[in-house]
C-alpha cells in the first residue's frame, strides 16, 4: 500500500476557500452544517433530531397537512417525512385523522405533548439562532434574511 504525501494539515473553517474567499455554495453549505451540528447538540437529551424538529415546526404552522405536503414544507424526502412521523406518532407527538372528504389522505396534528416537546426545542434552537444574529446590526440581519430568500426563490431559467 502506497501512502499519499502530507500536504500540510487542511484549512479550519474560515480559513482559505473555507473562508471569505471561498465559493458561495460552499459557505452556505459549510455554515448550514455548523448550524445543524449545533442544533444537534441542543436537542440531543430530548431525543429529537434536526428533521424531526423542522416536521414538528411546520406541522405547528401549517396544521392538519399530509406526509406529502409536510415534506415540501420541511424540505424532506417523502420517505423521510414517513419515518418521522411514525416515530413521532410512537412517541406520541403527533396524531393522526382522516380527512373528510379523501379517505386515503390522512391529516397531522401536534398531541399537548408534541405542542410541550416543540416548545422546549424551539427555546433551544431560538438561543442559537440569537446567537447568530446577536453581533448583526438590524439592516445587516434584513439583508441577510432577504438575500436567503431570493436564493431560495429564484427559479432556474
Amino acid at each position: 500500500m502506497v501512502k499519499s504525501p502530507q500536504r500540510g494539515r487542511l484549512p479550519k473553517p474560515g480559513e482559505g476557500k473555507r473562508g471569505e474567499k471561498g465559493y458561495i455554495g460552499y459557505l452556505l453549505r459549510q455554515a448550514a452544517g455548523a448550524y445543524r451540528h449545533r442544533v444537534e447538540l441542543a436537542l440531543a437529551d430530548l431525543d429529537v433530531t434536526p428533521p424531526q424538529f423542522s416536521v414538528l415546526t411546520m406541522l405547528a404552522a401549517y396544521p392538519g397537512h399530509s406526509n406529502a405536503d409536510l415534506a415540501r414544507l420541511a424540505l424532506l424526502t417523502p420517505q423521510t417525512v414517513s419515518v418521522i412521523v411514525a416515530n413521532l406518532e410512537r412517541a406520541g407527538s403527533i396524531v393522526r385523522r382522516r380527512h373528510a372528504v379523501h379517505g386515503r389522505i390522512q391529516h397531522l396534528d401536534l398531541t399537548e405533548s408534541g405542542k410541550a416537546l416543540l416548545a422546549t426545542c424551539r427555546a433551544r434552537v431560538h438561543e442559537i439562532e440569537h446567537e447568530l444574529i446577536d453581533a448583526l446590526a438590524s439592516d445587516e440581519e434584513q439583508a441577510i434574511r432577504r438575500w436567503l430568500v431570493r436564493v431560495a426563490t429564484t427559479e432556474v431559467a
